[in-house]
């Protein structure tokens, strides 16, 4: 039997606002955080001054100048600034709801014991999540107060992490893996419960390039979901790496979507890598293959010889108004390279387009839905 919803009133003006219309999601954030020029100082703030976290040390063990505890150093690992520069992630939120998102997407996306381990902050995994969803819902909540006609949801992101499950990174041993599905599983578990416990309306698993990935953080959240005795929404939302049209585990969209319909996401979609110009064949499949609504949140184009992206606003406005016009697409935004400037701009090319039409197709068998 399913679970009942955690929240159902916040599920029922989500259904609502998506038969209604096309709903915004956010742009990039880590495109807005470079705009500030960050530096180490910034990225430690007091709390991790030293080198080590303040707040947490050994049982019995006194943090002091060379007490060996020094970490790595911070710079860049961006959802530390949700606990060292909340002022920052507040702002970035409020600006893409102010530019019209619907939804917007915690700072999250390296939040896994797996991906911290980079940083030797594993132990913030929890926190991290939980502080995240609060940040970004405290901004919905403010932002909505304004207008309650235009409720705004909070997406709790859970990233692809830095290892793959599918592919050895070791050309010589093809047979090695650097993580198994179990301590995939258990880092998505513990990133899970953080964001339902800081009040995510949605979780996603987004930017996924490794489907057996996928498949151990949808496990996971069903047994955080399991273990608190209700659900949330979940979206689901793919990469394809390169021309080849496939994900790095080698999988096509139409592949992708029927490697994961067990799960019945609220959403199905495709982000990153690639601009709206090149996703839109990619896309076109999804929407025809998929009995859920349809998301994308393509990069502002690809990455100049300087790593930045050259897409105006307004070009890619234009281009994911096609994607509307032709019925295409429940959910838009951007992702990298994107800034609140285009996501106002793709805001205004879909207002007046009508959502795509979910299809009817055959039911997931009963032994593929177990």
């Amino acid at each position: 039997m399913s679970l009942p919803w955690l929240a159902t009133a916040r599920v029922t003006a989500l259904e609502n606002a998506l038969a209604r219309r096309i709903l915004v999601i956010d742009g990039a954030m880590g495109t807005m955080i470079q705009r500030h020029h960050l530096t180490e100082a910034d990225y430690r703030g007091e709390r991790f001054a030293a080198g080590f976290d303040a707040l947490c040390a050994p049982a019995g063990h006194a943090h002091g100048p060379g007490c060996g505890c020094e970490g790595h150093d911070q710079r860049g690992n961006n959802d530390l600034l949700t606990l060292t520069r909340p002022d920052i992630i507040r702002g970035i939120h409020r600006a893409y709801l102010e530019a019209g998102a619907d939804l917007i997407e915690t700072n999250t996306f390296n939040s896994t014991s797996v991906s911290l381990a980079d940083y030797r902050l594993q132990h913030l995994v929890r926190e991290l999540n939980r502080e995240g969803a609060r940040l970004a819902r405290a901004e919905c909540d403010a932002i909505e107060a304004q207008d309650p006609s235009q409720p705004r949801f909070v997406i709790g992101v859970l990233g692809p992490t830095n290892r793959t499950a599918s592919l050895s990174p070791d050309v010589s041993r093809p047979g090695f893996r650097a993580i198994t599905f179990d301590g995939l599983a258990d880092a998505y578990r513990e990133a899970a419960r953080g964001l339902v416990e800081g009040g995510a309306d949605i979780l996603m698993v987004e930017t996924v390039f490794d489907t057996l990935n996928a498949k151990a953080a949808l496990f996971a959240i069903d047994d955080v979901f399991a273990e608190i005795g209700a659900r949330l929404p979940v979206m689901i939302s793919g990469t394809i790496t390169d021309a080849s049209g496939r994900t790095l585990s080698g999988q096509t969209a139409e592949a992708f979507w029927y490697s994961l319909r067990h799960a019945r996401p609220l959403a199905v979609g495709l982000n990153c890598a690639l601009g709206a110009r090149d996703l839109r064949q990619h896309i076109d499949v999804l929407a025809r293959v998929a009995d859920t609504h349809v998301s994308t949140h393509p990069n502002a184009g690809l990455p100049n010889a300087f790593g930045g992206y050259d897409e105006t606003p307004e070009d890619m406005a234009a281009v994911l108004r096609e994607f509307a016009e032709s019925g295409l697409l429940n959910l838009v935004g951007g992702c990298c390279g994107t800034t609140p400037e285009h996501i106002r701009a793709i805001a205004a090319a879909v207002r007046d387009l009508p959502p795509r039409a979910v299809p009817t197709l055959d039911a997931v068998p009963a032994e593929a839905a177990a």
